[in-house]
């Protein structure tokens, strides 16, 4: 039997899930200049964790950095403290006056956050319409931010779902475009600016995946001969090798450049490799010379553009190629955006069963508060029943507890309660804090 106080009724405390909260900058209303000046290196990525880590309203965050956007998805107490949190470590992180970020800066709340991460990780909001690529990067993300010690529950669920809305739109829609769309549409470019590539010089400055794609398409277009060049010797001689080529170490640069008709550019340096001193030297005597920047940052000096028998291809110009080639696939589009909505339901559904489970732990917990305080109170009327004949009564007690809180929580399972009231009101009723 039961002995508990009858006059005891302690509040019961359940756990709030935290809220996500998306704050970006993407190539749909940044410039390049604000893209690069944004983007993050590996220590820059450190710093930004530790940062992140120290604000109070941010309870975990995972930090996307690529070529086309930088976005940071938090879990935070509220929307405002959370936004002026987040805000704050782009800024100073990256060294960048809010001011800058107000117009460009996007934010994305709750659910529009994860529906926002699942046409990202889909390849949907990529200026390449389903680019394989970023789906890699959104698993590393989160995969840094479990190492950082960053990556909270519910950040953990939605970029686990957000990968399974990728594979899907992978494995179920046709949309997609090859890893080298860039680099094909800069070669298509710079054959507009000096006619067939066939027989031409070629240099390649990388030796990354992006220059392994751009050295592979001039060579199947009939270049002539290809110069490697990277600070690495070794990696420029395992590219070269593999195309045919020679290979070069960045102190060689104006070296492999002299004579060249295309430069394909495509490191991940912090700064520019090839300035305006260097192309001239270059250059000097020789025939135009394209140069195609690809990389993010930028590998080229702008004041390249202003010499003269030298075109400069940058990555704006090959982003509006590719976005260009990509404007019919909205067939694939819809049955991929289709995918990712069944997802977010799929994943919304979890987070609302998330959010509840502890309320529900605490109306069941409230309820054998109640059995066990009435069963103390009775004990002394009890105290002649048989073994038998109190624990049926117990049982029976327990019985109408379940059946009384049936109904509120099918209906707290079951109800869209996006501001939260009817659960508020439960916890109310039900003395849970």
């Amino acid at each position: 039997m039961v002995t508990e106080d009858p006059r005891r009724r302690r509040p019961l405390r359940y756990p709030l899930l935290m809220a996500l909260l998306t704050l970006g900058i993407s190539y749909r209303s940044a410039s390049l200049d604000l893209l690069e000046r944004l983007s993050y290196d590996e220590g820059s990525l450190v710093k930004a964790y530790l940062m992140l880590q120290d604000e109070e309203a941010i309870g975990g965050a995972v930090i996307l950095s690529t070529c086309n956007r930088v976005e940071i998805l938090a879990s935070v107490d509220s929307y405002h403290s959370g936004f002026v949190a987040v805000r704050r470590v782009l800024s100073q992180t990256r060294e960048v006056e809010p001011d800058a970020l107000g117009g460009p800066l996007y934010s994305h709340w709750e659910q529009d956050a994860a529906a926002h991460l699942f046409d990202v990780a889909s390849g949907l909001d990529s200026m390449v319409l389903g680019e394989t690529q970023i789906f890699g990067q959104v698993r590393d993300a989160i995969r840094r931010a479990e190492k950082e010690g960053s990556a909270t529950p519910e950040l953990r669920s939605a970029f686990h779902a957000a990968a399974r809305a990728g594979k899907r739109v992978r494995k179920e829609t046709e949309l997609g475009a090859a890893p080298d769309a860039f680099v094909a549409a800069g070669a298509a470019a710079a054959e507009d600016a000096i006619g067939s590539l066939s027989g031409r010089t070629a240099v390649v400055v990388g030796a990354g995946q992006m220059a392994g794609l751009a050295a592979k398409r001039l060579r199947g277009s009939g270049v002539g001969s290809i110069s490697v060049v990277n600070r690495s010797i070794d990696r420029a001689r395992a590219l070269a090798s593999r195309i045919g080529g020679t290979a070069y170490g960045l102190d060689l640069l104006h070296e492999a450049m002299t004579g060249a008709d295309i430069v394909m550019s495509a490191t991940g340096a912090a700064g520019t490799l090839i300035n305006e001193a260097t192309v001239r030297a270059a250059s000097r005597s020789g025939p135009p010379l394209v140069i195609v920047d690809i990389a993010v940052p930028h590998d080229v000096e702008p004041a390249v553009a202003e010499i003269p028998g030298v075109t400069l291809i940058g990555l704006d110009d090959v982003r509006e190629r590719v976005a260009a080639s990509h404007s019919d696939a909205q067939a694939e589009v819809a049955k991929a955006r289709r995918i990712v909505a069944e997802e977010v339901e799929r994943w919304r559904a979890k987070r609302r069963a998330e959010e509840v489970a502890p309320i529900i732990v605490a109306l069941r917990e409230r309820g054998e508060d109640i059995v066990g305080t009435e069963l103390s109170r009775s004990s002394n009327r009890l105290r002649d029943l048989t073994p038998g004949e109190q624990e049926a009564v117990e049982s029976l007690a327990r019985g109408i507890v379940a059946k009384l809180l049936h109904d509120p929580i099918v209906s707290l399972k079951g109800t869209p309660d996006p501001d939260g009231s009817r659960a508020r009101l439960l916890s109310e009723l039900f003395g849970i804090e």
